[in-house]
C-alpha cells in the first residue's frame, strides 16, 4: 500500500491568500488519518494537492519513496471520493463502476471480476443493472466508492462534502470507509470540520488553523 509524506508543503493562491503554510507530516501505510479544522483552514487544499488537483506552490509529496509533485492524477496510486463525484444517470450501476477501467482498456474479464468484487464488498451486487437515476443518495454514494475501489488504490482521499445529504447517509459512508481501511488495508485521508467525527472515525487526527497543523493526536475510535 502506501505511506504518504508531506515535506514543507505550501499553497499560495494568485490573489496572495496563503491556504497551506509549511506543513510536514508522515501518514503511515494503512492508517486512517483525519484532517480537522474550520472552513478555509487548508485541509481540503492539502487533499487536493495530494490528489494532483491543486498545483503545489512549494514543498514535496511522497508516496512511499516516490516523489509525486509532477505526476498526473491518473498516474498516482490513489482514488478520490469528493462531493463532485460524477455518476452518469443514463448508465446502469455496472457501467458507472467499470467506466474508469474501460477507459484504460483493461480486459473485460478483469473488469467484471473487479466490479463484482467491489459490489459484493459494499453490498450493491443486487443493483448492478439498475439505472443510477433510480438510486437513493446512499446507494449512489456506495456506487461512487465502488468505482474508486476497482482501481485498486493504495490511498483513498475522502472530502467532508462527499456525504452531505443527511446524517444517516454520512454514518453509512463512514462505516464503509472504515471497512475499506480495516479490511482492505487502504490508507485513508479524510477531511472534516466536525470535531466529534474527527476524534472518533480514524487512527490519528491533525488539527488545523489558518493553514498550519497545530497538533496531531491519536483518535478515540468508537465502534
Amino acid at each position: 500500500m502506501a505511506r504518504v509524506t508531506l515535506e514543507n508543503l505550501c499553497k499560495i493562491y494568485p490573489n496572495g491568500f496563503v491556504s497551506v503554510r509549511d506543513v510536514s507530516l508522515i501518514i503511515n501505510d494503512g492508517e486512517f488519518f483525519t484532517f480537522h479544522g474550520p472552513h478555509g483552514c487548508g485541509k481540503s487544499a492539502i487533499l487536493r494537492m495530494i490528489g494532483g488537483l491543486e498545483e503545489i506552490t512549494s514543498g514535496k509529496i511522497y508516496f512511499n519513496e516516490d516523489l509525486v509533485n509532477d505526476m498526473l492524477p491518473p498516474n498516482r496510486p490513489l482514488a478520490m471520493a469528493f462531493q463532485n463525484y460524477v455518476l452518469y444517470s443514463h448508465f446502469n450501476v455496472y457501467d458507472n463502476i467499470s467506466l474508469g477501467l474501460r477507459l484504460r482498456n483493461i480486459s473485460k474479464q478483469i473488469i467484471e471480476d473487479r466490479v463484482n468484487e467491489a459490489a459484493e464488498f459494499l453490498g450493491v451486487s443486487h443493483i448492478l443493472s439498475e439505472k443510477v437515476k433510480k438510486l437513493s443518495p446512499n446507494a449512489r454514494q456506495k456506487v461512487a466508492l465502488c468505482r474508486a475501489l476497482v482501481c485498486r488504490p493504495a490511498v483513498l482521499l475522502v472530502d467532508e462534502d462527499f456525504a452531505q445529504q443527511d446524517t444517516n447517509c454520512r454514518k453509512e459512508m463512514i462505516a464503509d470507509i472504515r471497512k475499506i481501511n480495516k479490511q482492505l488495508g487502504i490508507t485513508i485521508l479524510y477531511v472534516t470540520n466536525d470535531y466529534h467525527e474527527a476524534i472518533t472515525v480514524g487512527d490519528r487526527v491533525a488539527f488545523m488553523v489558518e493553514g498550519k497543523i497545530v497538533k496531531v493526536e491519536c483518535a478515540t475510535l468508537i465502534p
